[in-house]
């Protein structure tokens, strides 16, 4: 484990890398995008890939010998191996379909792991001005000031986020359309603001109280956003209930008191 010291000084560091990249985005929000595909409803733009190549630079200067996991790089290049070395997981915006429609939901999600372990996060969305911190240890910040899961037990005053992926084949879309009318049962009501590292910043600072996704990008969508989740006092894990795999493409999220009957009901709608 990391000294004091050394972690405050990576969380300084990512948060200007991230602070260097809302000004990119920021700009690029409010003029014409260039979109590619990535897949039939999966966008890429050009801010994606500058934002990458900004935060890179800005973590490579500063720490060499780290290293270093984005999704635009591995979109390009292919899947990136998590070792146990020091390991910056990078989505340079998250939320680049609201991006591309103008809709404030987006943001750089920067987090480090240790022994893959997720211990150093930020998520900061430039068009909203909110800057989500977290270090293993630490606690969980919103521009500053502390934050915490909420205390809800009753699943039925629980606010679901979720999201609809971006697979666009029956048998996947019957499978999850299914599962959230399902859920629409047993929980207030659901919410898909098109980002992941912006719903576990929603559960960590008790907007929302239960997250779930699963076959999202990869592990550059909860890198960040886990450890704020953790710092906040809730918990990060498989919707199965089972321990979180930070590459495995599943995620759960929630306070404590509300996991055992949320992962029951997930449980259910399989």
């Amino acid at each position: 484990m990391a000294g004091n010291d050394l972690l405050s000084d990576y969380l300084a560091a990512a948060v200007e890398a991230a602070r260097g990249a809302g000004e990119v985005i920021r700009k690029g929000f409010y003029q014409t995008k260039h979109v590619e595909h990535k897949g039939q409803v999966d966008l890429v733009t050009e801010t994606d890939k500058a934002c990458e190549d900004l935060i890179f630079n800005h973590l490579k200067q500063r720490y060499p010998t780290h290293k270093f996991i984005g999704e635009e790089t591995t979109a390009a290049c292919g899947t990136s191996e998590l070792t146990d070395e020091p390991t910056w997981i990078v989505d340079p915006l998250d939320g680049t379909t609201n991006f591309v429609h103008g809709f404030p939901f987006v943001c750089i999600s920067i987090g480090l792991t240790i022994g893959k372990v997720p211990t150093v996060g930020v998520v900061y969305n430039p068009i909203m001005e909110e800057l989500f911190t977290g270090v293993q240890g630490k606690g969980a910040f919103l521009n500053g000031n502390p934050i915490k899961v909420s205390s809800q037990s009753d699943l039925v005053k629980c606010l679901l986020a979720t999201e609809a992926g971006v697979k666009r084949d029956k048998a996947t879309l019957d499978a999850s359309t299914g599962r959230i009318k399902s859920l629409l049962f047993k929980v207030r009501s659901v919410r898909m603001s098109g980002s992941c590292a912006l719903n576990l910043c929603g559960i960590a600072c008790g907007r929302l109280d239960l997250f779930y996704e699963a076959g999202f990008g990869g592990p550059w969508d909860v890198a960040g956003g886990a450890v704020i989740v953790k710092e906040a006092g809730g918990l990060v894990y498989d919707p199965s209930g089972k321990d979180f795999d930070i590459t495995s493409q599943r995620v759960a999220a929630s306070n404590p008191l509300i996991k055992d009957a949320f992962v029951e009901v997930l449980q259910q709608t399989e």
